[in-house]
């Protein structure tokens, strides 16, 4: 047989084994769609498909680390491969590496966003990366608010130290040096109490916010009346309810939305800011 008539039959042979593979995905019989998938890959182990099909059947396995190896291959065969990347997000995340997982969200988002922005699959990148934030968060906010309390019960020792040697000192002023030292604690708390706020949760902004989701912007497009929307749901408005802006009822077309990178960098400066930690709607 001739080199390239069994390079055609191995990848074709291959992909009969993908389509196997995705029967009996659809049954909830992972082992054997990993099999399938596995000997497709040793057909043609360049397709990044096979990679990313395998991977999502250990993800269902909760085999997180052959979760990562498949990602990782299929990632290298394919740069733009938003669901490796995803996948690979999640992997990170479960092994508590949560800047390296919401990396990994943030690409696969903008990745999917570039491949098809209306597409489910988005959202649901943008609700993990939104878990995967606060996650991140929340571990760097507990650690910083132990050491901020650590730090504080340090400095009140020392001021009540210097209150104690203070008062032996100054016999005949007693009141006032007691009424000093309770005013130097109580500004000390209230510094403290400062620093502690940025890592207190906090309700969006309303002009963060879609008027039709309410909820905060992931990617704002502009219209020419002024007013922002998310541009998903505006797509879907024009797309089922008419050519029209919800708001003004004025003429709008797809062609005229504009992305506002204005909103966009405050929302991420909001959200870099808060740690994520707010309500999703």
């Amino acid at each position: 047989m001739a080199p390239t008539v069994a390079v055609s039959a191995a990848a074709e042979l291959a992909e009969k084994l993908k389509q196997d593979g995705n029967t009996y995905f659809k049954k909830n019989r992972f082992g054997a769609a990993i099999d399938a998938y596995t000997e497709a890959i040793t057909l043609c182990p360049n397709v990044p498909v096979y990679w990313t099909n395998r991977a999502i059947c250990h993800l269902r396995r909760n085999d997180w680390t052959k979760v990562e190896e498949d990602c990782r291959r299929a990632i290298q065969l394919d740069h733009n491969s938003f669901k490796a990347y995803y996948m690979l997000g999640l992997a990170l995340l479960q092994r508590h590496e949560y800047a390296g997982g919401v990396k990994e969200l943030e690409r696969a988002l903008d990745l999917g966003r570039g491949a098809n922005p209306k597409s489910y699959i988005v959202e649901e990148i943008w609700q993990e990366l939104a878990k995967a934030k606060y996650l991140e968060w929340e571990h760097e906010s507990t650690k910083r608010l132990w050491e901020l309390q650590t730090l504080e019960k340090a400095c009140e020792s020392a001021l009540r130290e210097k209150q104690l040697l203070d008062l032996s000192q100054m016999e005949g002023f007693l009141d006032e040096a007691i009424d000093s030292n309770s005013a130097q604690l109580e500004a000390l708390g209230q510094v403290f109490e400062k620093a502690a706020e940025a890592d207190m949760p906090t309700e969006v902004p309303d002009y963060l916010c879609c008027k039709i989701m309410l909820d905060i912007f992931r990617d704002p497009v502009i219209t020419p009346s002024g007013i922002t929307y998310e541009r998903a749901v505006i797509l879907n408005h024009l797309e089922k309810v008419g050519k029209f802006d919800p708001i003004t009822r004025e003429p709008l077309n797809q062609s005229q939305l504009i992305p506002n990178l204005a909103i966009k960098e405050a929302v991420q400066a909001y959200l870099d800011k808060h740690g994520w930690a707010y309500k999703m709607g």
